[in-house]
């Protein structure tokens, strides 16, 4: 899109997708680019219900803990320092903002992501003042409902914090980005065994060598693609509510 063309788009008053995520590791059969992939991907699913814009995605997020991600001790995990998070979305959203974007969504597909960008939101919207954007911050696995729980663990479900790399992420990769999901390399260990806390340094022996917090192999792709019509569905209506949008012709 040249400069004009997102010109003329933001005179419409669009809603406009940040997606946000990290590089890290997502264990020998994902890319390191799990987190900023499935929110772009999922932001063009919910940008054709609602006539949206998707921003670049930003790429990079607050460096993962072992007993969630793994850590930085997986080669190619690339984390900032939560005040430089912080810091780039804040501007992010003033550039917008300076450009006319009047409503914004922060996508995030990072657990560790998520109070850092509401800082960075917070100081935005201080910044700004009565010239702030309305703003709108969510992760994605939080619109799961109970049907698509039932139909993608149906042994029952771990948590977010168990799924990195697991049934989950795959299964969504499995279905938007067939091509960058190694089959033959998608490990099968048990969940990872830590305690409720965090250490400094690190504790490797807590993290399964692979890098999957748990089982990856009951991941497929139906399941991601039931995954993905649940999250077009319930963020779409969502964001249509909070940004009174009518229903899609």
């Amino acid at each position: 899109m040249t400069w004009p063309e997102f010109a003329e788009h933001v005179a419409r008053n669009p809603v406009v997708f940040l997606p946000t995520g990290m590089t890290e590791q997502h264990g020998p059969h994902l890319p390191l680019g799990v987190d900023f992939q499935l929110p772009l991907a999922i932001a063009d699913l919910v940008a054709r219900e609602i006539d949206g814009l998707i921003a670049p995605p930003l790429h990079y997020g607050y460096k993962s803990m072992p007993r969630t991600g793994g850590g930085p001790g997986f080669p190619g995990s690339l984390g900032l320092d939560g005040a430089t998070l912080s810091a780039i979305l804040r501007d992010l959203i003033r550039e917008l903002a300076r450009s006319g974007v009047r409503r914004i969504v922060v996508l995030d597909g990072h657990l560790e992501n998520r109070w850092f960008l509401t800082e960075g939101i917070e100081l935005a919207v201080r910044e700004l003042g009565e010239h702030s954007p309305r703003v709108v911050c969510m992760q994605h696995w939080d619109f799961l409902d109970d049907e698509t729980m039932a139909r993608v663990f149906p042994e029952g479900y771990a948590g977010i914090d168990k799924e990195h790399a697991a049934i989950l992420e795959t299964s969504l990769m499995m279905h938007f980005y067939p091509q960058h999901v190694r089959l033959d390399r998608i490990p099968d260990e048990p969940p990872l065994a830590a305690p409720p806390y965090d250490t400094w340094p690190a504790r490797p022996e807590w993290i399964p060598p692979a890098g999957a917090l748990t089982s990856a192999k009951p991941a497929t792709a139906a399941k991601g693609e039931c995954v993905a019509d649940c999250y077009r569905r319930r963020i779409s209506a969502a964001l249509r509510a909070e940004f009174g949008l009518g229903a899609r012709s």
